[in-house]
């Protein structure tokens, strides 16, 4: 995101680009692209490129299904665990092609969500899009679930909601018990309800093993602001480390360390 951002603003230093900048900027901030559930800017090429295997590879990142094909006539709601820090292995296999989603899972066209806030940013938000993420508003995911698909009314079709959300995120630690925060974030299960979407448990294993970071018990005055941070903005700031470019001691790059996302068998949702 630091990348997209860094692009916008060079481009507002320079005042030639000012008249396509200036209705650009409206555009995003009043574009209802991450919400309407169209998925028009869903770029099949730009998921597929190799960059996403080698990406997946690094770790290495693997889906497993531990059950038969997802129906094509049903939808689906998948709850991934754990949020870790930043989700690497939600991204390697529900916003690309390198881990094989569409070969394991034939006739599902499944959508990464992602807070609405990232969609705002310039540039990155027509990235997100054409990576086939979209907002993880109430209103986003039951557009997705109740159009389009095969048959109009969202058949076919699945999201992937983190559900522990960036409360979670500050739990991530490595060689540590998982814990999973469902208090008051319990919505999906009655989304799940609302649009008949059976629910999919998803479990990532090694995803909370990509980084360090300060623990609240270490640190509790910094954790008590993380949580502050939480509640005015809806989002987190974990404080993390992991290996660098050529030392395996400090730097932003996580650790590789193998993640196995497994799928398990859709839990029948009546409405």
């Amino acid at each position: 995101m630091a990348i997209f951002l860094t692009l916008f603003f060079l481009a507002c230093s320079i005042p030639l680009f000012w008249p396509i900048l200036f209705p650009y900027t409206i555009y995003v901030l009043l574009s209802s692209a991450p919400t309407s559930g169209h998925l028009s800017h869903r770029s099949p090429f730009l998921r597929s490129l190799k960059t996403w295997s080698l990406f997946a590879s690094y770790f290495p990142a693997r889906l497993h299904r531990s059950g038969p094909p997802l129906e094509p006539t049903r939808k689906y709601i998948f709850g991934y665990h754990p949020h870790g820090i930043i989700s690497h292995g939600a991204f390697a296999a529900f916003a690309t092609e390198a881990c094989g989603f569409s070969k394991l899972f034939p006739g599902i066209t499944n959508t990464l969500l992602t807070l609405d806030s990232n969609f705002r940013v310039p540039f990155y938000r027509d990235y997100a899009l054409a990576m086939g993420l979209a907002s993880v508003s109430r209103e986003s995911c039951e557009n997705i679930l109740q159009h389009g698909g095969h048959n109009g009314e969202g058949m076919g079709r699945a999201i992937t909601i983190v559900v522990g959300g960036a409360r979670e995120s500050l739990s991530a630690q490595p060689r540590s018990d998982l814990r999973l925060i469902l208090k008051n974030r319990k919505g999906f299960v009655k989304l799940a309800i609302r649009t008949g979407a059976d629910l999919v448990p998803v479990l990532a294993f090694g995803e909370n093993e990509l980084y360090e970071q300060v623990t609240s018990q270490s640190h509790p005055l910094i954790h008590k602001l993380q949580l502050m941070v939480k509640k005015a903005c809806g989002f987190t700031i974990p404080l993390f480390h992991a290996r660098g470019v050529f030392n395996y001691d400090v730097g932003l790059m996580p650790y590789r360390r193998a993640v196995d996302v497994v799928v398990g068998r859709p839990v029948r949702v009546r409405m």
